[in-house]
């Protein structure tokens, strides 16, 4: 089972589409859906129950997560030693990484880096000064030795134009980066939509790059005979390449769920608070007995249901944006399956004649990348 463990609700950055939408949305609320908004800023629970929890399986991975978990070094450190775990992964923003000693550091499978492409693009999102800071520091992890997958976590919306900024990150020599995932900023606020541009993005500009990107992402393991990792192409590939059908693909609730600072478990982080879904709490429950939450409609009874696996579970669960409005995300997840798949017979050819092989595809399912964008 996979844990994404929210060690703190705070963040030392104040991003566009995190910090910026949540000021816009203050008004926006959730309905009949009953949200605890007090919830402990950090930490607050012994960390011996998280070892005891976590003991029961054998195969149980951290995903350390906020807001941003470095603030949290000395929790970091604490249960690195004192919890076991088959691996621990971190989803950080990258500027506090220096914080943390190399000997942390080496020990993690994996660290996703916020970064958003290239300078412009990042410090506009994020902050002056955000994209070197954050590119010094992947750098001085790898000469630090650290050898893990280390993923490039995009988050994309109108400003980013998905071809060049992601072809940047794995062309670009200066990046440290290993593996690219980009996530849509969409849906998951109650009144964003109106004041977006989505919609005309969506159709002019995002569906088209991504149609690029597929080809260059073919074009590139035909002439080099590699498998450049880009999370949403690689987990769709492989669907196709094993006829698999796919539940959630982030695993939320089912095999990949959130334990709160204050030890409640929900299935996934952005659920956080919403009581009406707390599974437990780790002082009492087993990692491996945990209620499943799945989707339901309208995603169970789309065409693409089967490779999509439903998208968001919040989204879902919680309708933010109107049907109409959802449809547009929809529509984008319909053009990414259909570019895969029309790339897919080059891809089988490649595998056939040696080029790649289907090894090139696997990955560490669940590991904090959606997959769906």
């Amino acid at each position: 089972m996979f844990f994404h463990l929210i060690l703190t609700t705070e963040c030392n950055l104040q991003c566009r589409y995190c910090y910026g939408e949540a000021v816009e949305d203050a008004d926006a609320d959730f309905a009949d859906f009953n949200v605890e908004y007090s919830l402990p800023k950090k930490i607050n629970y012994d960390i011996s129950l998280l070892d005891k929890f976590c003991r029961e399986d054998p195969n149980c991975v951290l995903i350390f997560y906020g807001g941003e978990p470095l603030l949290c070094t000395d929790e970091v450190k604490q249960i690195m030693d004192r919890v076991k775990v088959e691996h621990f992964i971190i989803q950080t923003n990258g500027l506090l990484l220096r914080q943390l000693e190399p000997e942390y550091v080496n020990r993690f499978h994996t660290i996703l880096v916020s970064i958003d492409g290239d300078k412009a693009l990042t410090d506009y999102y994020r902050g002056e000064g955000c994209f070197r800071k954050v590119m010094d520091n992947v750098k001085w992890i790898r000469q630090n030795g650290f050898e893990g997958e280390l993923i490039a976590r995009m988050t994309v919306m109108e400003n980013t134009n998905i071809y060049e900024q992601v072809k940047w990150l794995v062309t670009n020599k200066d990046c440290s980066f290993s593996s690219v995932h980009w996530q849509l900023n969409a849906g998951f606020w109650g009144n964003d939509f109106a004041r977006r541009e989505f919609k005309k993005w969506s159709e002019e500009n995002y569906n088209s790059g991504i149609s690029k990107l597929a080809q260059f992402w073919v074009d590139y393991m035909e002439e080099n005979g590699v498998v450049l990792r880009l999370y949403p192409f690689l987990g769709i590939a492989q669907s196709l390449l094993f006829d698999r059908k796919e539940n959630l693909r982030c695993g939320g609730g089912w095999i990949n769920y959130a334990i709160q600072t204050d030890g409640y478990i929900i299935p996934c982080p952005t659920m956080w608070g919403m009581k009406d879904f707390y599974i437990g709490h780790i002082s009492d429950a087993s990692p491996l007995k945990l209620r499943k939450v799945f989707v339901g409609e309208p995603c169970t009874k789309c065409d693409i249901f089967d490779i999509c696996g439903g998208r968001c579970l919040y989204a879902n669960v919680t309708k933010r944006w109107k049907a109409s409005e959802y449809s547009l995300i929809c529509d984008t997840v319909k053009n990414l399956v259909h570019v895969i798949e029309k790339e897919s017979s080059r891809i089988k050819q490649l595998v056939q004649t040696g080029k790649v092989s289907l090894k090139d595809f696997e990955f560490m399912r669940y590991n904090g990348c959606e997959i769906i964008p």
